[in-house]
Formats: structure tokens, C-alpha cells, sequence
């Protein structure tokens, strides 16, 4: 089988047209692989690792994040425990203890926390003695009974 010169000439344009195209196929790919790997290293930060380098530290970091955030919650836990039982409700009533007494000298004061729990101290102003008494309570519940005033300074303190 023989070819003419004619033949084989335009079989050599065709190789080359072919040649030509797949040399810009590959200028192009080059190109394109270029502009990835500068997107990877903007994404990594101008580092040598790879992108399966880069999420393995990632997830490393995210997992870290996660530990910081539990040992987080778990401190705020601790705190609202701890804030609950401080005193945070307090109140304040004047009264007359007695009828021939004015200006409201004797008071009732209230200091609670969250729970009901804390102390109420009343001051009882007469015309010749002063009195204090103090009384306990624990979740609400006084172990001597409370005054109408008492119990009023009590009420006040937990609406707030």
C-alpha cells in the first residue's frame, strides 16, 4: 500500500492541526490548574500542605473549638448555680409597729435568693426600746411565723 505525496501531506496538516490543539488543550488546562492551586494557596494561606492537610487541621481546630465551648457551658452552669443561691431579692417595708408611734420607724427587711431562701430581720422602733428579730427562711417556709409585714417584705422581694 502506497500513499501519495499528496495523501501523506495532508495526513502531516492534519497531525499537525491535531498537535496544535491538543498543545492548547494543554496550555489552557495549565492555566486553569495555575488559577486553582493560587486559589489553594490563598485558601491555605501560602502554606505547602495540601487541601486534605488543611481540613484535617481544620477539623482539628473545630474540634478543639467545640471542647472550649462545652468547658464553657459547663462554667456558666456552675456560675447560675452559684449566682441562684446568693441573696438577689431584697425588700424593704416601714411600718408602726404601734398605734401611738409615727413616721414609720420600725421595718421589716427581706434577703432572699432565687429559691426563697435567706433571712428576714425586722427592726421594732417603740417610744423606749428598739427591738430586732430575725427569722430563717428556707424555701419559703419560716420556721417561726412571719407578720403581715414580714410576709409583705417577703412578697415584695420576689417580685423583683
Amino acid at each position: 500500500m502506497t500513499v501519495s505525496s499528496s495523501t501523506a501531506a495532508w495526513i502531516a496538516i492534519g497531525a499537525a492541526c491535531a498537535g496544535v490543539v491538543a498543545l492548547a488543550l494543554v496550555v489552557w488546562g495549565m492555566l486553569r490548574l495555575r488559577g486553582v492551586r493560587g486559589a489553594q494557596q490563598v485558601l491555605l494561606g501560602g502554606g505547602k500542605a495540601d487541601l486534605v492537610d488543611f481540613a484535617v487541621s481544620l477539623q482539628g481546630r473545630i474540634d478543639d473549638l467545640h471542647r472550649a465551648v462545652d468547658e464553657v457551658a459547663s462554667g456558666l452552669t456552675r456560675v447560675d448555680q452559684r449566682i441562684d443561691g446568693c441573696i438577689g431579692k431584697l425588700s424593704i417595708v416601714r411600718y408602726d409597729a404601734y398605734k401611738d408611734t409615727g413616721g414609720h420607724q420600725s421595718a421589716s427587711l427581706a434577703l432572699l435568693d432565687s429559691g426563697r431562701t435567706g433571712v428576714v430581720v425586722s427592726a421594732i422602733q417603740g417610744r423606749d426600746y428598739a427591738r430586732i428579730y430575725m427569722k430563717e427562711l428556707d424555701r419559703g417556709r419560716a420556721s417561726v411565723a412571719l407578720s403581715p409585714e414580714e410576709m409583705e417584705a417577703v412578697e415584695r422581694a420576689m417580685a423583683r
